[in-house]
Parts: structure tokens; sequence; C-alpha cells
């Protein structure tokens, strides 16, 4: 566990708080403690006997968020702000009147950490998939919505006193908290780089969560700790000794193992305690980089190094800039040792990571805010925030780390807690299309955190939004006008074209089938079915021909063929079931067995169904025609379906039988977002899959495009993979067979 100097008072009693203040003059001013114990007299006053929800008072909260603070000599706004933090949950709180008396700047910290606990204790899904992406998007959210990174600080600190006081209350409310603590805190303090907080957070919530196995790990350090010591000092001793020979002024140490990463290591490993090589582990504190380097060749020449356990962390840095040497070598007595080798300001930073950039120096009463490195620290915390969608501005470095560090998302919540991440701007209608399509079609009002806006409202990071939806309908055409603001997210704008589209296909088809009837009825042949005119014309769909015809695609005369071929070939209106056209082909089955059995049998004339393309391993199933040999259709078909029902006696069973080179025919139909350069990505992917194209027709209205594809494919799973691959193009958001 970490070992806390200048801690605040387990009790709020006023002499034991003086005490306390006391204990901080080597670090703070005279100013600085008379601000503090003002603080402390205001929260007492505000406070009284009230406790959290957890059951501690919240006046001793305070106190111990404000003594973490003042073990890593935070600023005196962060202290003040910490023993301040209740204060907006209570009825009588009067934030003008805080901001007058304690400025500004501290009023912000307690107001901000007040709006990362509205959304504390938000549910994260039961799912460990799920579990992971929510608690990712919610730390995004936390560090997203202050614009000060000492909230999280202050943050951090309060939820390591609530664990403090947990360890010996309400084991459901423990267990609870250290789940909470486990998915958001900790993973926030160990991407902000405060080791000594995260180190403690772990340890309390793996004794919450796992008490058999941290009992057991302490047990385990704890029985050894005698032999540890003894052999670490000898170490210590050997290599104070060895490094002043080669004159350099270093300070070693044994250093502390944590339980949790003991216990997270040993299950990562599946090893004993035994096995670790970092349970004896010392550490060498340097004056500069070059100075760690020679230090590393004193260790390697006095010990055999043991070989993939070397880590240069100062060549390059882990993400959070942690910078260190690590070794493990065999040690004295034959036994493993691991050595850490860093300069000064390393250690210092690696300790107190973000926090070091307030810390106060020791007797001098003056904030290190504008040391030498400042501004290359200030770099690297922001490329720790830099995640995936969140891109701060890289042009001039702001003091203090005042300034919005996510610059292209916000982070809302759903009713249920759920966090939805969105595009800067975004609207109530984006929230509604990003949570499901319907939804975004139907949406007609919303009310945010509990109060009715409307839908151009611009969403802000932490709301909770209620989408109030109708029982049927769709978008309004104002939503694609960018001028009335209504859509700003590209998926929410694209579901819109989508549906409009969709409603002036059915509008198309309706006009076209009018016309095809009209054909109908001047050539005297309304008694035909329409769908066999359909698979004349080459259509595998009545809608396919109506939506042609309508759009000019096909002339009259074609579809007049169609009729007339539908009709001709009985010489009287005793119309059989129109057998659609076929590409044929011989079987290439042979007495081996290859090619598509009928029954069992090869050697038959085989050709494969124009309306249906099937191809394996599809279930099919073969049609006697006359003259033509046997049609092979998808089972699915529905011409077969007709067929079935009215003459089952000429359908057959058929199988493919043994796999065979040879290409098969298919139709795909993609839709997508217009854009330069479309076909030419999905003609490459083509050609990467060696899958041929035989035939192309592109259709473009209102920005989205519509292209249906002939290919030529060994297999069905072929195809699949290559629909796959379409879907994941930029812009197309559908990709399927016909």
């Amino acid at each position: 566990m970490v070992a806390v100097t200048h801690a605040a008072p387990q009790a709020a009693a006023p002499h034991a708080v003086r005490a306390w203040l006391d204990s901080l003059a080597t670090i703070y001013t005279d100013a600085d403690r008379a601000r503090l114990a003002s603080a402390y007299d205001v929260a007492r006053a505000a406070a009284g006997d009230a406790r959290n929800a957890d059951g501690e008072p919240m006046l001793a909260r305070a106190l111990g968020a404000a003594g973490i603070l003042a073990a890593q000599r935070l600023d005196p706004d962060s202290l003040t702000a910490a023993l301040l933090v209740g204060l907006p949950s209570l009825p009588n709180y009067d934030e003008t009147a805080l901001a007058a008396r304690f400025g500004h700047g501290v009023a912000a910290l307690v107001n901000g950490v007040a709006r990362m606990d509205s959304v504390q204790a938000v549910a994260i899904g039961a799912d460990t998939e799920q579990r992971a992406v929510q608690a990712e998007n919610l730390r995004k959210m936390l560090l997203a919505m202050v614009e000060d990174v000492r909230v999280v600080l202050i943050k951090l600190a309060e939820r390591t006193q609530a664990l403090r006081f947990l360890m010996n209350g309400d084991e459901n409310r423990r267990r609870a908290a250290s789940r909470e603590v486990m998915d958001i805190y900790a993973p926030l303090a160990n991407r902000l780089g405060l080791w000594q907080l995260k180190w403690e957070l772990e340890d309390l919530s793996l004794r919450a969560l796992e008490p058999t196995e941290y009992k057991r790990i302490a047990r385990l350090i704890d029985e050894r700790r005698q032999d540890r010591e003894r052999y670490i000092g000898h170490v210590v001793g050997l290599l104070r000794s060895e490094l002043a020979d080669v004159g350099l002024s270093a300070d070693v140490s044994g250093r502390p193992k944590h339980i949790y990463s003991i216990f997270s290591k040993m299950r990562r490993k599946q090893i004993g305690i035994d096995a670790l090589y970092d349970i004896r582990a010392v550490r060498i504190l340097v004056e500069s980089v070059r100075d760690c380097y020679t230090a590393l060749g004193v260790v390697h020449h006095l010990w055999t190094p043991l070989p993939g356990e070397f880590d240069d962390y100062i060549a390059k840095p882990k993400a959070n800039n942690y910078r260190s040497l690590h070794t493990a070598v065999i040690g004295p007595e034959g036994k493993p040792l691991e050595v850490q080798i860093r300069t000064h300001d390393m250690h210092r930073h690696s300790e107190y990571g973000v926090a070091a950039h307030w810390r106060y120096k020791e007797g001098t009463g003056t904030a290190d805010r504008r040391d030498a490195g400042f501004d290359d620290r200030i770099a690297w915390l922001r490329q720790i925030l830099d995640w995936k969608d969140a891109v701060a501005e890289t042009g001039e470095w702001l003091s203090a780390f005042k300034s919005s560090l996510f610059t292209e998302s916000i982070y809302v919540l759903t009713p249920q807690g759920k966090v939805v991440d969105l595009p800067r701007g975004a609207t109530p209608i984006d929230f509604a299309y990003a949570v499901h399509t319907s939804l975004g079609h139907r949406c007609r009002g919303a009310r945010v955190d509990g109060q009715m806006v409307p839908l151009d409202y611009a969403l802000r990071n932490g709301q909770q939004v209620e989408i109030i939806a109708a029982k049927q309908g769709g978008p309004s055409r104002d939503w694609l006008n960018p001028d009335l603001g209504y859509v700003q997210s590209h998926r929410a704008r694209a579901k819109v074209r989508q549906w409009f589209k969709a409603q002036q296909h059915e509008e198309t088809v309706a006009q076209g089938r009018l016309m095809v009837e009209r054909e109908l009825a001047r050539l005297g042949q309304t008694a035909l079915k329409l769908d066999a005119v359909a698979a004349k014309a080459g259509f595998a769909k009545t809608e396919e021909l109506f939506a042609a015809f309508a759009r000019d695609e096909i002339h009259s005369k074609q579809v007049q063929a169609a009729i007339h071929a539908v009709a001709q070939p009985t010489g009287s209106h005793d119309a059989r079931p129109a057998e659609p056209e076929v590409v044929t082909r011989r079987s290439r089955a042979s007495d081996s067995g290859h090619g598509i059995l009928v029954v069992g049998v090869d050697r038959l004339l085989t050709g494969l169904a124009r309306c249906c393309k099937p191809a394996p391993p599809d279930p099919i199933v073969g049609f006697v025609t006359r003259g033509k040999g046997i049609t092979i259709h998808r089972a699915a078909c529905a011409n077969v379906a007709r067929i079935r029902d009215r003459e089952p006696e000429r359908l057959i069973e058929a199988d493919w039988g043994a796999p065979r080179e040879q290409l098969f025919p298919v139709d795909i139909v993609v839709e997508a977002s217009d854009r330069q350069g479309l076909l030419r990505d999905i003609s490459e992917l083509l050609t990467r899959e060696r899958i041929n194209v035989t035939a192309v027709n592109t259709q473009t209205r209102q920005h989205q495009a519509r292209m249906a594809f002939t290919l030529e494919v060994e297999s069905v799973g072929q195809l699949k993979r290559a629909l796959q691959l379409a879907r994941d193009i930029p812009g197309v958001f559908v990709a399927e067979r016909r």
C-alpha cells in the first residue's frame, strides 16, 4: 500500500484539523493555510453532520481527499476545492457566494467535480466486451466534461478516500464502489500517470473484490519479508559501492511491490509468486539520462541479465510518458532481481504524473508552474488524452490546462445510462439515429435533462437525452437542409436520404406497374402472370421490371416482346407456368461424380436458372423443362414455389456433387453515398478477390448511388467475403445478393 504523508485527520475535530494544517507549513505559505482553514470552516458550517450516500460524514470525506492531495503537494486551489467538494449536493449551496469568497477558479473546480458526480453511478453492462466499451466511453466523457484536469485529480482523491472508508463498511457498497473504481477511476489514474493513487485504488479494490486472493498474496509477501529485506539491503549496499567507484552520484533503494500488481502478473502469466522476477526489486535514481545508461552497464557487469527482460522506456516512453530503464538479472545467491533506473525528474513524474505540474517546491512556498520542461509536459498530457476520436488543437499551448481537451466529440447518456458518442454540435435527431435507425425516423421531440428542447438544440457533454417518438412515420425533408441545422452527423444524414430514396422507389414501382398493365390491356393479355413477363424480360422480380420501365431503362418494345413470348408458346390462353431463361451448359459431371447430380444421375443436360442464379453451396432443386433438360434453381426461388403448387411432378432433387473448377454467375446490388472514386474502389476490391464482372449498371439520384453487378464466383463463400469487404468501403451502406 502507499504511505501518505501529511494525512488529514480521521476525525473532523477543529483541533485535529488545525494540527494537520500546521504540518503543512513546510509546503504551503501562511496565507495558503489560512485560506484552507477558512474553507474548512465554511464546509463545516454548511455540511454539519451530513453524510454521503455510503454513510461517511461529508466533512470527513472532504478532509480525506484534501489530505491525499496535500501528500502530492498540489496547489492550494486544489486543496481548497477538495474541502468544499460536497457543498453542491446541499440544498443551501450558493455558487455566487462561493466564488466571491474563494475565487472563480476554486468555484469552477468544485462545480467540475459535481458534474463528474452526476455520471458517477452510470450503470455499465454485465457483458465483458460491452462493459469494456462502456467504461472507455465513460472515461472519455468524464475527461471531456472538465475544463481543468485538476478536477479529475480531486475526483480521484475523493474516490480513494471513499474506498478507504468502505473497507470497514457495507460489503455490497464496498464491492460496487470497487468495481466502479476498477472500471473507471484506476484506468484514469493510470492514463494520467498518477501512480500513487493508481496503486492504492487497485489494492483497495482487489481487497474488496477478491478478498481471498488479496489475503493469500499479502500473507506470502509477509512470510518472505524478513528474507527479502535482508537480501535487498545487501544488494543496495553493493550497488552504492559499485556506482560510487565509477563516479556516479545515485540514490539506491528497495522498490515496493503492490499486491494488485503481483496478483495481475501471476494471473496473466499463470505463475506462482516465486517465479516473478520483480518480487525482489531495487530502484536507482541518478542525475541525467547519460548516467542511467552508465548505471545500467554497472548492473549488467555485476550480474547476468535475463534474456527478454530488458525494457528501455527512456528511448521509447509509454503512452502516458512513463520513462525508465527496466532490467532483470540473476542477482546474488542466484535469485532473480529487477532493477529500475531513472533520473530524479523521471521518478518525480512517474510517481505523481499530471499532479507534478502543480507540486509546490519545499520551503519556497511558490508553485512550480513554469519549470523548464513545462511546455513539453503540456504536449505530453495532450498526447495522453488524444484518444481515437478526440483530437486536441496543436497550435498554442494553454496555461494550466485550462482548455477543452476534446474538440471533436461529445458524450451523452441514454435514459438507461448508456454512453453515446456524437460529433460536436450534434442534435437530438443525431442522437436518435445513433441509438437506432427506426427511432431516428420516428423522432418528433426530445427532452434533455428532463426539459423539452427543439430538435435543432446542440447537445453538450454529460447530458441525458430522451427521444419522443411517433408510433410510425418518417423524417422531414427539412432535416436535410444544412441551413436549418437539424442534422450534423454523416450517419444520420445518410439514413434520412436512404429513407426518402426507399419512398421514391415505391412510387416508381407503382408508376411502372400501371405502365405494364396498360401494355397488357392494349395487347389483350391481361390474364398473363406478371412474374412470368418479368422473368422473360430478364428480371428476377416484378418490382424490378416495373421500376426499370418507369425509369426508361427498358423500352415498351422490350416489354411487348416479353408479353408475346409468354403468351405464344401454347397458342391458347391455357398458359403454363413460365419457364425462366437459363444459362445452359453441359454438366461437368463424370463417372467420378464431378458436377451437378440429379437424383444421383450424371451426364444430364443441366443449366443454371437466370432468375435466381444459384451457386454452391446454395440448396438447389431441378426443374424438368420441355426440350431443354434440367434447369437448376435455388430451393428458395419464387418460381420454384409457384411450380411446386401447380406442377410438383416436374421438380426433382439435385445436388452440387463434388467440388469442381467452375464459375457461377450471381447478381449483387451495392447502395452507397455517391462520391468520386466509389466505382473504382469497388472494382479494385473485386479484382483483389479474383472475381470477374460480366455486367454492371449504375444509377445516381440525390447523391445516392445504386450499382447492380453480375459477377462470376466459385462459391457463395467467396461471394459473402466480397460483400463483407464491400460493406467496409467508405460510404457503402448496402451490399447484398439479389
